[in-house]
């Protein structure tokens, strides 16, 4: 995997945000001033006063260079892992040290206003050989001098206003790079899939559906390192049954698989539901990994550890909370997904945005020539939101339940139209009719009503439930749903844009009007 670099001016906390980011990802931590000075035995003021800022920069090359396999003696790259990495404020001038960051890792540029950067350095400037005397004049210059340079590195993070443990959390998000650790530990990691995927699995095998496979599946193996079964089942929602999850056992136990095999689930939400699903009951359960292959499923599907199957009365009746060991969300997969099937994933954006991230709802109403311009971003910041929820409530006994707004009424729609509409459809449609229901009982004002169905029209996505579609089968299947208490069907409904709450119904005509 890559190592995560912070670079930027001096005085942006390129140390101290590292320190919290490794904490908590659970990854080594380096500071490259700190093993330049080692390597050296001697502080970095006293290198550049006996030898000079040439000799220190070669230094500076030489310590990058030792963290990239590519550059270490036969046998030793092993010895090299993932870290996340404190570069100096000057440590990417050179173009090789630029070219080696950028080779063996993703980097993320700290900024800062200069009286906060002024603020800071005061008490350490010493130690700094660029900038003794004229603190302000000095910082200033050097400012100036790398602005085009500084402004050229594509992911930054504007440190101002937020505590070191707010700023490690965006540089998570920034970076596309989770641990979660409350439902069993795992890595999340959004990055490309074809690159990442040289794991050491004992006996894999790929589930997927036969879209992605005709696309992706030679790549896949290929990454993998090995000669991999898979299997290939038919896509769609209506083959997500006891009969297909059935043919993955008879399928694992064929090729041989035992408590030491691994499932690759790589496909959209259905695959990773069943295959997650068979891996957590085959042989009282394996390990499975999970590389989504559409927006719903990177955003919301693959994370979690929720896994199942239909039955003929409703969606995931039957499933286990059975985590996967991995996740990798690969962008790049999205480009070969059919428009509706992306559209349908923006569903999920819209909800995770209402819940908790203004920022990211409002991102949404630009519409989808943007965000087929910014699908990283949009993976990267959804996917944020439900980590968060699912971290603070694995189990789903308090707020995770937010994660069903749209989804009563959407779940329910999308039963009773056979499938007919997507997923990410149905749940647009249960969005805007549970934001309609939340302002008549009070919550929502109508300007949020009106935000939410613009937002989802913005998308190209329905907000009315199809005048075929029988209201009293819909309300069967509410009541189905897995959701229920007793009398009341729980809803989360939402409140303002980054809010909602849940609320127990029991007259389910009059959500529907």
């Amino acid at each position: 995997m890559p190592h995560l670099f912070l670079y930027g001016p001096p005085g942006t906390g390129k140390s101290t945000i590292g320190k919290l980011l490794a904490e908590n990802l659970e990854l080594p931590f380096i500071d490259l001033d700190r093993v330049i000075e080692a390597n050296a035995g001697m502080s970095i003021a006293r290198i550049m006063e006996t030898q000079g800022e040439t000799a220190f920069r070669d230094m500076e090359t030489s310590a990058l260079k030792s963290l990239t396999p590519t550059f270490l003696p036969l046998g030793e790259g092993q010895e090299v892992r993932e870290s996340v990495v404190a570069l100096g404020g000057g440590a990417l001038l050179r173009e090789e040290n630029r070219a080696l960051a950028e080779a063996s890792g993703k980097i993320l540029l700290l900024t800062a206003e200069l009286s906060t950067l002024l603020e800071r350095l005061q008490t350490d400037s010493e130690k700094r050989p660029l900038l003794t005397g004229d603190l302000s004049a000095k910082l200033s210059a050097l400012l100036i001098k790398r602005s085009g340079h500084y402004s050229s590195f594509p992911l930054k993070l504007h440190v101002d206003g937020k505590t070191a443990g707010q700023n490690a959390h965006r540089a998570q998000v920034l970076f596309g790079r989770h641990r979660l650790s409350a439902m069993g530990e795992y890595d999340v990691i959004v990055g490309y899939a074809f690159g990442a995927t040289n794991l050491a699995l004992q006996n894999p095998i790929i589930v997927t559906d036969e879209n992605v496979a005709k696309y992706h599946l030679e790549k896949i193996k290929q990454a993998i390192g090995r000669e991999a079964p898979s299997i290939i089942l038919p896509a769609g929602e209506e083959h997500k049954n006891l009969q297909t999850v059935s043919h993955l056992w008879k399928t694992f136990l064929e090729n041989g698989l035992d408590r030491k095999s691994a499932v690759i689930a790589f496909g959209g939400g259905v695959i990773g539901d069943m295959a997650g699903f068979a891996a957590s009951t085959y042989m009282r359960g394996i390990d499975w990994i999970g590389i989504p292959t559409t927006l719903l499923s990177m955003v919301d599907a693959s994370l979690g550890g929720k896994t199942g199957f239909d039955l003929p009365e409703g969606k995931n009746l039957i499933g286990s909370f059975h985590p996967p060991k991995l996740v990798i969300a690969d962008p790049s997969l999205l480009l070969t997904l059919p428009e509706r099937e992306l559209r349908s994933g923006m569903a999920e954006v819209v909800k995770h945005g209402i819940i908790s991230d203004p920022d990211l709802f409002a991102l949404c109403n630009r519409g989808m020539d943007w965000v087929k311009a910014n699908l990283e971003e949009i993976v990267k910041r959804a996917m944020a939101v439900k980590i968060k929820i699912i971290e603070d409530d694995p189990y789903e006994r308090g707020f995770r339940a937010a994660l069903n707004l749209g989804h009563t009424v959407g779940h329910a729609v999308e039963l009773v139209s056979g499938f007919r509409l997507r997923h990410g459809e149905a749940v647009a449609i249960g969005m805007a009719v549970e934001a309609g229901y939340s302002a008549r009982v009070g919550l929502a004002s109508q300007n949020t009503v009106e935000a939410i169905e613009e937002s989802l029209k913005a998308l190209g996505l329905p907000i009315h439930i199809p005048e075929e579609l029988p209201q009293e089968e819909i309300i069967r299947a509410m009541r189905a749903d897995k959701k229920k208490n007793a009398k009341f069907i729980r809803f989360a409904l939402p409140v303002e844009i980054g809010k909602v709450e849940l609320v127990d119904v029991s007259d389910l005509e009059d959500v529907l009007k």
